[in-house]
């Protein structure tokens, strides 16, 4: 039996989900509570920023229904993202190797277990409620293909204690002929997930290419948005890159892609990345509504 397909937006609390989206006045306390009202999964990308607070994480798990489930994207230092040393837990950063930037660059094993550690732990209200969906590791799109990647992550795996890992690739090279066979199976064997990204069709090394596939049981695709204009403009905002209304009909291409990967899996989520705004309209909760639609009037279950 086909499982049914779980349908969010990254973030609950960005920017233009804030001032548009929500209703006027509705206190920021009172958001994650309304979204889960309209949507049953969502994906939390301020931790790639921030190890998150546990006292935070058990706000999270309190203000959702039960059978919410949460993904929540990885700290930087876990992905081997430049992060400023500010942005390291404060006594975790003793000892961490900085750049002339004041970036943390290269922290040892240990220092990077600890991190891994820290962000673990905070989790655990998430955990103990059935909530914690999986954790996304979004490499970035400067890291090439080499064998040394997938011994990070099979190392990064063991670090994560049996927590699901969701992996995307964000550099071309993963998808070279010989690769991507290679790439797929490596996560297929150790149980990780890979992501499906919908991205501008362009032919740059850091736009991975469209491929839909599971390696594990619990599919995951993310909508980038395709505006090729702003995707690697200079000084541009994530908010400008991603800054893309999808069609119905770029939209219906999908429905078949995610009846396929529903029926390989026993979880399939799809996560509109595109958080920005169209006349007055968000554009993540407006795609994330209108793939709904038509997933249901096709006769694919949403969930």
């Amino acid at each position: 039996m086909a499982s049914a397909v779980r349908i969010g937006t990254c973030s609950w609390a960005d920017e233009t989900l804030s001032k548009i989206w929500y209703p006027k006045g509705l206190p920021a306390g009172e958001r994650l509570a309304w979204y889960a009202e309209h949507y049953s999964t969502v994906e939390v990308d301020s931790t790639f920023y921030r190890v998150p607070d546990r006292t935070m994480v058990q706000r999270w798990a309190d203000r959702t229904p039960d059978d919410f489930v949460m993904h929540i994207k990885a700290f930087g230092v876990m992905t081997r993202h430049p992060v400023r040393i500010e942005q390291v837990p404060p006594h975790l950063r003793d000892g961490m190797p900085v750049d002339e930037r004041g970036r943390v660059d290269r922290p040892p094993p240990e220092l990077r277990a600890a991190i891994f550690g820290e962000f673990w732990r905070a989790l655990e209200p998430l955990r103990e409620t059935g909530k914690l969906g999986g954790i996304l590791f979004q490499l970035p799109p400067y890291l090439e293909w080499k064998p040394a990647v997938l011994d990070y992550l099979e190392w990064a795996q063991s670090m994560m204690r049996g927590d699901r890992m969701l992996v995307e690739f964000r550099n071309r090279s993963f998808f070279e002929e010989g690769v991507r066979d290679e790439m797929l199976r490596f996560l297929e064997g150790r149980g990780m997930s890979y992501v499906t990204v919908d991205a501008p069709r362009l032919a740059a090394k850091n736009v991975p290419l469209t491929v839909v596939a599971a390696t594990s049981p619990l599919a995951y695709v993310r909508f980038h948005g395709r505006n090729a204009a702003t995707w690697n403009a200079r000084g541009g905002s994530a908010a400008k890159r991603f800054d893309y209304t999808y069609s119905e009909d770029e939209l219906r291409e999908w429905v078949e892609p995610l009846r396929e990967l529903s029926s390989q899996a026993n979880e399939t989520y799809a996560f509109f990345n595109n958080n920005n705004q169209t006349d007055g309209v968000a554009q993540a909760p407006a795609g994330a509504n209108l793939l709904m639609k038509l997933l249901e009037d096709d006769g694919v279950a949403v969930g």
